[in-house]
């Protein structure tokens, strides 16, 4: 994930800041739960296709 592209993107939701998970492919929101997918490259910053959270999941 661009690190510059990164710095720019806000979760839709809560517009908090986003944190990469290399390794799900997701840019995830502390403030709402929510996990964004990247697909190919590309974030997919739509509410619709975000995956809840659980509550112990780490960010």
């Amino acid at each position: 994930m661009d690190k510059k592209l990164l710095d720019i993107l806000v979760c839709p939701v809560s517009k908090a800041p986003l944190v990469y998970d290399k390794e799900r492919q997701e840019l995830k929101c502390k403030a709402s739960r929510l996990a964004y997918p990247v697909r190919d490259g590309i974030p997919v910053m739509l509410e619709a296709e975000a995956r809840r959270m659980a509550d112990d999941e780490p960010v």
